[in-house]
């Protein structure tokens, strides 16, 4: 087993702090700080360094976790070993990500999980991205489902094996009676003027409605703010602006608004990824969890192609 010395200084790379730390790792601060001092007793050279009111890691100590991670990366794989012998069959698969994919699809594939595996017991979260690459280092998830973000980790972090699930296009949504809702698609330049509600709360949606709104030339007027999917289509409906809606979320039957397709350049797409840590995709629990959801994105977009055709039959 790797040493929980090593553990906490790697959990310490990304939280900074002792207090955070302790809390990922769900132990106290002083049995973090005792760790810490004895790894660096340990290894006979100075790990951390003040930072304000963080600590920073020396030299030193980024040079060990170097040879940490591919320690780690290493016991993952004995780990697969070990869970091929028992064939993944008992124990817990825990799951986390962005809420519109856990709702979409990740629960329904933990569902039929569970019914297939009824010794493997289902964990699911709805986390902020950076909360669910925090929860994949610290074990409290298996399988994290994200779209990156400006501060998330890039995917050549060896920590992390991030693979393209599916592309999420968004649509404009708007009240049923607004000038653009009879269109069968609009260039998202032609709404530059329009009163925009945001989602600030959900990072990746902010950045990719900024980026998207820069790209098509304007500074967006964020009158109002949502925070989650449901309340933005609830201000839309009642005239108090419009929005970008992703297709992976459904519009309460209530809501009087109207998704308008964009066309031309830009195309707001969130990319979706599936995040493990590195080394541990081909433990079975994991590799069945993995390949749950790509059957339920596939089926999922079955049903969205027939739903097309028989509209436009």
């Amino acid at each position: 087993m790797i040493d929980p010395k090593l553990q906490a200084l790697r959990v310490l790379r990304s939280h900074g702090t002792v207090t955070a730390t302790a809390l990922a790792l769900h132990l106290t601060p002083s049995t973090v700080s005792q760790q810490l001092k004895q790894l660096a007793h340990e290894t006979g050279v100075r790990l951390l360094e003040p930072n304000g009111r963080r600590v920073r890691l020396t030299p030193a100590a980024e040079l060990l976790l170097e040879h940490a991670d591919v320690l780690y990366a290493q016991w993952e794989r004995a780990k697969v070993d070990l869970a091929a012998l028992a064939d993944g069959q008992i124990g817990t698969l825990r799951f986390c990500g962005i809420s519109s994919a856990i709702s979409a699809f990740v629960a329904p594939a933990a569902k039929k999980l569970r019914e297939a595996n009824p010794g493997v017991r289902m964990h699911l979260a709805a986390v902020e991205v950076n909360d669910a690459f925090r929860m994949l280092e610290s074990g409290d998830a298996d399988i994290a489902v994200i779209t990156p973000t400006d501060t998330t980790p890039p995917p050549a972090d060896q920590r992390f094996d991030q693979q393209l699930l599916m592309d999420d296009i968004e649509d404009l949504l708007v009240p049923v009676d607004h000038r653009l809702a009879g269109r069968e698609s609009v260039e998202l330049a032609e709404a530059a003027d329009e009163e925009w509600i945001s989602m600030a709360a959900c990072v990746d949606q902010h950045q990719l409605f900024l980026s998207s709104a820069a790209a098509a030339g304007f500074s967006p007027d964020f009158t109002h703010h949502a925070d989650y999917w449901t309340s933005m289509s609830g201000l839309v409906c009642t005239g108090f602006g419009v929005g970008l809606y992703s297709r992976l979320v459904p519009i309460p039957a209530e809501h009087a608004v109207v998704r308008v397709p964009i066309h031309g350049h830009p195309i707001p797409i969130r990319r979706l990824f599936t995040v493990v840590r590195r080394g541990s995709a081909e433990q079975p629990a994991i590799a069945r969890g993995l390949a749950a959801i790509r059957e339920e994105v596939a089926l999922r977009e079955r049903r969205t192609a027939a739903e097309r055709s028989r509209a436009a039959a």
